[in-house]
C-alpha cells in the first residue's frame, strides 16, 4: 500500500502483552461500534497458504529455536531434517578418504627405503611391485570414499537449502503485510535465495573438505613424528605460522569485515533491483548509473570494502603464510643438513628425508582447505543470522478462539500507532465509524496518516493503542484468513502476475468460473482490454506477452476486487496514475464496486470524494475534521483550504500558450 509516512517496523515486543491496549477503558464521548452488515466470500489468494510447499516440507519438521548456545554449523544442520545423519556420514567418509590418501606416500617411502638399502644392487629389492599395487589400491579407495562422502553431504546440503527456503518463505507468509513495506524485495530475495545457496556450498563441499583436512592434519602429525621427529618438527613450523596468519585474518576485525561484506552485498542487490526498475526513467532523461546515487554508492561501498580487506588487511599475512607454506623446504633442508653428519644409519636418514620432502607437498593443500573452511564458516554464520532474523520476526497473532465477523461496518476507537524507532505517533487517538454499506474518504496533507490508518483495517499492522473493529469484533480477535476474506484492496500501484488475464483476475477467487471472470471484467470497464488482446482472456501478460498501461492495470485490479465480492473495500489513491480517459472508466468501475459495500478510500484528487457519505481529514496523525463535503466546506477549515487549492490547481493553464492562442485569434480577425 502506497504511503507517505516512513515505514519502519511497528513497535511490538513481548512486554506489551501484559499491557494490552484493548484492555484500556474507553473514554467518554468516543465512538462505539456494534456489529452489523453482511458476510463476504472467500478469496483463496488472500489465504496465502502454500500447500505444495507445506507438503514438501512435511517430511522434515521446522527447525526449533535452540535453548542452548550452539555453533552455526549445528544450527544449520537442524534444517537438514531426516538427512542430518548423512552429513556426519559424509564427514566420516571424507576423513577416511584423506587417511587412505596417505597410503601412496607411505608406499613411496617404502620403495625409497628398500632401494637405498640394496643400492646399487637394485634387483634385490623384491617388494617394490607390491608397494605399487598397494599405492594404487589406496588411491582408488580414497577416491571412492571421497565420492561417497560428497554424495552424502550433497543430499543433506540440498535438503538443508530447500528446507531453509521453504521455512523462510512459509514464515514470511505468516508475517503482517506491513512487514513487506519495510523490507525490500531485493533484500528478502537475497536472504532467501543467496543465503541458502551459500550454506549449500558450505555443507556440500567445504565441510567435508574441512573434515578431510582435519584428518589430514592428525594423520600428518602422526606421520611427521613416526619416522624422524626432528624432520617432522621442521615441517610443523610453517604449519603453526600459517595457522597464526589465518587466525589473524579470520578473527576479530576479519569477522567484523565479513558481516559488513555480506551487508554490502545485500544492499547492492537491493539497490540494483530498484535501479533496474528505474531504467525507463534513467533512459528517458539520458542519465547514467551515476544518476542513481544509491546504486552507485552501494557498488562503490562494496568495492572499497573488498579492496581494503584484500589489499590492506589481508595482504601481509596472506603473502607471508603462502610463502611459508610453499617454501617449506627452506625449513626442512637446513635441519637435514645439520643432522646428516651425525647420523649413524645415513641410508635410513636419506629415506626419511625423501619421505618428508615428498610429503611436504600435501601440507599447503591441507592448509588451503582449512582457509576456505574459515571463510565459508563466516559467510554461513552471517547467512544463518539473516535467515534467523526473518524466522524470528513476529508473525501475525491468531487468537485461540477467533470470533466470527458478523457485519461489514468498520470502527476506530481511540487508535494510536507508532512505527519502531520513531519518536512520534503516526496515528494519535483516531476515532471514527463507517456504517456498513457507506463510503468513508480519508483526506489530508501528505504524511498525515491516511494510508497508515487504512492499513490497520486488514491488519497490515496492529494498533499500539485503542481498537480497530470490523463487524463489531476487534481485528486481533478474528481469524486472519476470515478477515482477509471480508476485505478487498485496490492499491495505488498494483502488480499483475506473468500469467493470462483470466488467471490474474481469478487470483481473487480461484474457484470462479470463466463467466464470472468475464462479468467482473465487464463491471470494471475492461471490455476494451479484453477485445484488444490477441487471445482475449487467454492472453499472457508481462514478459513474453502483452503489456498494459497503468490505467488498464488499475482496471484489472478493480476486476479482481469485484470478483472477490468482499463487503469491505479499501482504495488507496487508485486513480493516481490514470489518464483522463482511464480515470473516467475507473470511476464508473468504482461505482459498481461500491454498490452495497463498505468503502474506505484514500484520495488526493478531492473531486473523487465529493460524493462520499463521510470525509475524515487527517493531519499529523490526528482527526482534524469530519463530515460531508458540504459540511466541511461550510466549516471553512483545513478541508475547505485544500478544496480551494485543488480548484485553483484544476483551473491552472499555461499562460504563454493562452496568450499565443488569443493573439492568433486576433490576427485571424
Amino acid at each position: 500500500m502506497a504511503e507517505e509516512e516512513p515505514h519502519p517496523t511497528p513497535r511490538q515486543n513481548a512486554g506489551e502483552a501484559a499491557t494490552d491496549p484493548r484492555a484500556a477503558a474507553e473514554p467518554a464521548g468516543q465512538t462505539s461500534c456494534s456489529p452489523t452488515g453482511d458476510v463476504g466470500t472467500v478469496e483463496a489468494a488472500a489465504h496465502a497458504t502454500p500447500a505444495a510447499t507445506a507438503a514438501n516440507a512435511a517430511a522434515d519438521p521446522p527447525a526449533t529455536t535452540p535453548t542452548t548456545k550452539r555453533n552455526d554449523i549445528s544450527q544449520l544442520l537442524d534444517f537438514a531434517g531426516s538427512r542430518k545423519p548423512l552429513t556426519y556420514l559424509g564427514l566420516a567418509l571424507s576423513a577416511v578418504s584423506q587417511l587412505l590418501g596417505f597410503v601412496p606416500y607411505v608406499c613411496i617411502w617404502l620403495v625409497a627405503r628398500d632401494l637405498i638399502e640394496v643400492a646399487p644392487n637394485w634387483q634385490a629389492a623384491q617388494g617394490i611391485a607390491a608397494y605399487g599395487w598397494w599405492a594404487i589400491g589406496g588411491a582408488v579407495a580414497s577416491i571412492a570414499a571421497y565420492f561417497l562422502a560428497l554424495m552424502c553431504t550433497h543430499l543433506a546440503a540440498f535438503r538443508t537449502a530447500s528446507n531453509m527456503r521453504k521455512q523462510t518463505t512459509e514464515h514470511l507468509m505468516r508475517l503482517p503485510l506491513g512487514y513487506f513495506d519495510t523490507h525490500a524485495t531485493g533484500e528478502l530475495r537475497r536472504v532467501i535465495d543467496g543465503c541458502a545457496a551459500s550454506t549449500e556450498s558450505l555443507l556440500a563441499h567445504v565441510l567435508p573438505d574441512a573434515a578431510g583436512s582435519i584428518a589430514m592434519v592428525v594423520g600428518m602429525l602422526a606421520l611427521l613424528f613416526a619416522f624422524d621427529w626432528r624432520l617432522g618438527l621442521a615441517c610443523l613450523v610453517p604449519v603453526v605460522i600459517s595457522i597464526c596468519c589465518l587466525m589473524t585474518m579470520m578473527s576479530g576485525k576479519g569477522m567484523e569485515f565479513m558481516k559488513s561484506y555480506m551487508g554490502a552485498l545485500v544492499r547492492m542487490n537491493e539497490t540494483g533491483t530498484k535501479y533496474v526498475r528505474g531504467i525507463p526513467v534513467v533512459k528517458v532523461f539520458q542519465q547514467t548509473v551515476y544518476s542513481f546515487k544509491a546504486f552507485h554508492d552501494a557498488i562503490a561501498d562494496y568495492a572499497r570494502m573488498a579492496q581494503d580487506y584484500a589489499g590492506t588487511f589481508c595482504r601481509k599475512p596472506q603473502v607471508f603464510q603462502l610463502s611459508v607454506l610453499n617454501g617449506l623446504v627452506v625449513f626442512l633442508l637446513p635441519v637435514a643438513l645439520i643432522l646428516a653428519p651425525g647420523e649413524a644409519d645415513f641410508a635410513s636418514f636419506v629415506a626419511d628425508f625423501a619421505f618428508y620432502a615428498i610429503f611436504s607437498a600435501v601440507i599447503p593443500t591441507a592448509m588451503a582447505k582449512l582457509m576456505f573452511m574459515s571463510e565459508a564458516s563466516q559467510m554461513a554464520g552471517d547467512s544463518l543470522g539473516r535467515v534467523r532474523a526473518i524466522l524470528e520476526a513476529k508473525p501475525l497473532e491468531t487468537p485461540a478462539n477467533p470470533q466470527p465477523i458478523e457485519g461489514g461496518d468498520v470502527c476506530f476507537e481511540n487508535v494510536s500507532f507508532a512505527y519502531e524507532d520513531t519518536e512520534t505517533n503516526a496515528l494519535d487517538d483516531v476515532s471514527f465509524e463507517v456504517p456498513a454499506g457507506t463510503t468513508l474518504a480519508l483526506v489530508g496533507p501528505s504524511g498525515g496518516g491516511k494510508s497508515t490508518c487504512a492499513s490497520l483495517v486488514p491488519r497490515f499492522w496492529d494498533a499500539t493503542a485503542g481498537r480497530v473493529l470490523v463487524g463489531g469484533v476487534d481485528v486481533r480477535d478474528t481469524d486472519p484468513h476470515e478477515l482477509m476474506d471480508k476485505i478487498a484492496f485496490v492499491f495505488q500501484t498494483n502488480q499483475l502476475f506473468s500469467r493470462t488475464l483470466e488467471e490474474n483476475v481469478r487470483a481473487a477467487r480461484p474457484d470462479a468460473t470463466r463467466e464470472q471472470v468475464l462479468a467482473a471484467l465487464h463491471a470494471a470497464q475492461c471490455d476494451d482490454i479484453v477485445a484488444k488482446l490477441p487471445q482475449g482472456l487467454d492472453t499472457r501478460l508481462g514478459a513474453g506477452g502483452a503489456y498494459l498501461s497503468g490505467g488498464e492495470v488499475q482496471r484489472v485490479a478493480l476486476a479482481r476486487a469485484i470478483l472477490k465480492d468482499a463487503h469491505i473495500v479499501v482504495l488507496d489513491e487508485a486513480t493516481a496514475f490514470a489518464d483522463p480517459e482511464n480515470e473516467a472508466l475507473i470511476q464508473r468501475a468504482f461505482a459498481k464496486l461500491a454498490e452495497n459495500r463498505t468503502v474506505i478510500m484514500i484520495a488526493h484528487r478531492l473531486s473523487t470524494v465529493v460524493g462520499a457519505d463521510q470525509i475524515v481529514v487527517l493531519d499529523q496523525g490526528r482527526v482534524a475534521e469530519r463530515g460531508t463535503h458540504a459540511e466541511l466546506l461550510e466549516a471553512g477549515g483545513l478541508y475547505a483550504s485544500m478544496w480551494a487549492d485543488y480548484e485553483q490547481a484544476a483551473s491552472w493553464k499555461i499562460a504563454g500558450a493562452q496568450t499565443e492562442a488569443a493573439a492568433m485569434k486576433g490576427g485571424e480577425a
